[in-house]
C-alpha cells in the first residue's frame, strides 16, 4: 500500500508537470481512462477535460456508459467523431491495425486540444498492457504532446483497479472492453456491416446469458463465441445452445461455435 501511495504522488506530480496549461484525457469510460480522468480532474480542476470517440467501432452502449462515468467524476466530457473506415490501411485489417486506428484518434484529439488551447493529451495505457500485443503504442510515441501517465509512473492494471476502488468509482471492476474491430480475424476487411453484426450478436448474448464478458469473433462468417471462463457452464444447456444459434444465424452468421477455453484477450493472434 505504501508503494501505491508513492506512485500516486508521482502521478500527480507528473500531471502537474506535463499539463500546466490543461490536459485532454482520451476517455472510453473504462477503468484506466476513468481513473486517470478522475485524478487529473482532482489535480487540474477545470483545466482537465475528457474526450470520447463516437465511432462504428464502439457500441452505443459504451458511449452511454462513458457519459455516466464522466458525470460521476464531475469532469467535462466532449465527443469527437473519427473515420477509421475511410482509411484503407485500417480496413485491410493487418496485424498492426491498431496503429492506424490510434494514429487517427490521436490526430483528432490533437486538433481538439489545439483548438481549445490545451497543452497535453493523456491516454490510459498501463504497464500490464505493454506485456501484450499493442501496436497502437507506437502511434502514441510518435505524436508530440501525448503522454501515458500510467506507464510513466509504472502502474499495473491491478493497481489502477485498486486506485479506482479507493476513489469510489463504479467502474473499478468493469471488464476490459476493446473495439469491435478486434473481433474480426486479421486480413479480413473491416466493414460497417460486420461491425454492426458483431455488436448485435454480443448484445443478444448478453441478454440470453446475463454475462458481461462476451466476445463474438468473426472468422469470415463463422461466429466463435468466447465467454468469461467461469461462465462456460452457461453453455451446458441445449435450450441455450439452440437459442444462441438461432439468434446469431438471424444476424447472418453461417456457422455458430463456442470456444471451449473461454474468453482470452488477443485470441485472434493465434491465427496469425
Amino acid at each position: 500500500m505504501e508503494e501505491l501511495y508513492s506512485k500516486m504522488d508521482a502521478l500527480k506530480t507528473f500531471i502537474l508537470d506535463k499539463a500546466k496549461n490543461g490536459a485532454v484525457i482520451a476517455f472510453s469510460g473504462g477503468v484506466d481512462s476513468a481513473t486517470l480522468a478522475a485524478i487529473s480532474h482532482q489535480v487540474l480542476g477545470q483545466k482537465a477535460v475528457a474526450v470520447v470517440v463516437q465511432s462504428p467501432l464502439h457500441p452505443v452502449s459504451e458511449l452511454v456508459n462513458a457519459k455516466k462515468t464522466a458525470q460521476e467524476i464531475g469532469i467535462a466530457l466532449h465527443i469527437v467523431k473519427t473515420e477509421q473506415l475511410k482509411n484503407p490501411d485500417f480496413i485491410k485489417n493487418p496485424v498492426n491495425r491498431c496503429y492506424y486506428c490510434k494514429k487517427a484518434l490521436l490526430y483528432n484529439l490533437s486538433e481538439f486540444a489545439k483548438s481549445h488551447n490545451f497543452e497535453a493529451i493523456f491516454e490510459g495505457t498501463n504497464l500490464t498492457d505493454l506485456t501484450t500485443h499493442r501496436p497502437g503504442f507506437k502511434a502514441i510515441q510518435e505524436i508530440k504532446g501525448v503522454y501515458s501517465p500510467w506507464v510513466d509512473c509504472k502502474f499495473t492494471k491491478a493497481e489502477i483497479r485498486e486506485v479506482a476502488k479507493n476513489l469510489g468509482l463504479k467502474v473499478h471492476g468493469k471488464p476490459a472492453f476493446t473495439c469491435l474491430a478486434t473481433r474480426i480475424q486479421f486480413n479480413d476487411a473491416i466493414t460497417i456491416e460486420k461491425l454492426e453484426r458483431i455488436q448485435k450478436a454480443e448484445q443478444a448474448l448478453r441478454r440470453i446469458l446475463n454475462s458481461e464478458q462476451i466476445r463474438v469473433r468473426d472468422h469470415n462468417g463463422l461466429a466463435r463465441i468466447e465467454v468469461d471462463p467461469s461462465k462456460r457452464n452457461l453453455f451446458c444447456n441445449v435450450q441455450v445452445l439452440d437459442k444462441v444459434a438461432v439468434e446469431l444465424k438471424k444476424l447472418g452468421f453461417k456457422y455458430v461455435t463456442f470456444d471451449l477455453e473461454g474468453y482470452q484477450s488477443g485470441s485472434m493472434l493465434k491465427g496469425v
